[in-house]
């Protein structure tokens, strides 16, 4: 697929990419990696384009992938690539992975759990819940805009860097939620709260910390006991301030300077994530995620009316692009393949995954892509095309 092809296609299809800086640095010819193994499949017999796409990895884009699709329409599991590149061990298809803004969907059930408790109103006030951080600049945002980024709030100053290798150099920077706000609040709003919508981590930074006054508990454990646990996603958590992935995983490469002065590939699975806490910390497994999005789309995880908060669109335009708006509560919404596609993606150094599922659940896609850009302007093309495999083209 031509570079320019695949640039739009990523601007269509994407669910929703981490906000974070998006760096590009040159890539250079990757290491030799050792014979990668062929992909295994195991369930129904394979769809040939899945097969295809994440066959034959590591590639320079990506060195290991891993991919469920289920639903009514049939189910089918892959994975291609390495464990690591030193020894070149076929990629375990049950490891863990860094799963970035995928978290913001367990973050909105959770509120959403919230508010059909009564504890928490969506048309109340950010400022009303958290007073001594919300200046009154921001005073009439919501609840419901925090969650589906009509807020008009800035991204914070993280004091990090601009390049990937600056931000490397911090990896291991704690960076607590009040300050994250205190930054972001600071600024001048980008526009009125409710009038245009721009996707940024913010609102969910302020949602983590809503969720923990109401409740008095940690936003961790709420996760934990409201998701995690009644779905029984035992190797699903949030780190916290952790840099360490705990349990088996694939590791993490990101094309980068490195010490000698040329540009290669580095091991990046050791990397703090206070930066996105309840907006993009989340580790989990495809076999956790497809379970979580089947019963999130059956109504098993938030129940009744307050479900449709998560597939309402607001009738705005996008701050940038000038498009209509794209993000409801948690999720995002394309038409692929002639259908609604709903979902996440998410990325943090060395990993992209997204859910996703058509309204009624006729066909999910769980995936985790070792990319060696995550968080690059465009879509990482081993994604992009498991998702096109999967749904079909952008309509």
């Amino acid at each position: 697929m031509r570079k320019s092809t695949r640039t739009l296609l990523a601007a269509a299809l994407v669910l929703g990419v981490a906000a974070s800086p998006a760096l590009t640095p040159a890539f250079a010819a990757p290491p030799s990696f050792a014979t990668p193994p062929a992909a295994a499949s195991t369930a129904r017999p394979a769809s040939p384009d899945l097969s295809a796409v994440i066959a034959g990895l590591p590639r320079a884009d990506a060195t290991a992938a891993l991919v469920r699709v289920g639903g009514t329409e049939g189910s089918w599991q892959g994975s291609s690539g390495v464990h690591d590149l030193t020894t070149g061990a076929p990629a375990d298809p049950a490891a863990r992975f860094r799963a970035g803004s995928v978290t913001k969907v367990f973050t909105a059930a959770t509120v959403l759990q919230l508010a059909s408790e009564r504890r928490i109103d969506l048309d109340r006030t950010a400022r009303s819940y958290l007073p001594e951080l919300i200046p009154g600049r921001y005073a009439t945002v919501t609840v419901r805009q925090l969650l589906n980024h009509t807020h008009g709030i800035p991204a914070p100053e993280l004091a990090v860097g601009d390049t990937v290798e600056e931000w490397y150099a911090h990896r291991f920077d704690v960076h607590s939620p009040e300050a994250m706000v205190r930054s972001a609040t600071a600024k001048p709003r980008e526009f009125r709260p409710g009038t245009r919508q721009h996707y940024l981590n913010i609102g969910y930074t302020i949602a983590g910390l809503i969720v923990e006054r109401v409740t008095g508990d940690s936003y961790e454990h709420q996760v934990e006991r409201r998701i995690l646990r009644p779905l029984g996603l035992r190797d699903t958590y949030l780190p916290g301030e952790a840099a360490e992935l705990v349990g088996p995983y694939n590791h993490g490469y990101q094309s980068m300077r490195l010490d000698d002065g040329t540009t290669g590939l580095r091991d990046v699975s050791v990397w703090g994530v206070t930066d996105g806490w309840a907006a993009g910390d989340l580790v989990s497994t495809t076999a956790d995620l497809e379970r979580f999005t089947r019963a999130l789309f059956a109504g098993r995880v938030v129940r009744g009316p307050l479900l449709e908060e998560m597939f309402t669109l607001p009738k705005v335009t996008d701050l940038k692009s000038g498009d209509p708006a794209a993000y409801a509560a948690g999720l995002s919404m394309k038409r692929l393949g002639g259908r609604e596609v709903w979902g996440k993606t998410g990325g943090r150094w060395g990993y992209n995954a997204a859910i996703a599922s058509t309204r009624h659940g006729e066909r999910t896609l769980v995936y985790s892509v070792n990319s060696t850009d995550a968080k690059g302007q465009d879509m990482n093309p081993t994604a992009l095309n498991v998702m096109v495999a999967a749904y079909g083209l952008p309509d």
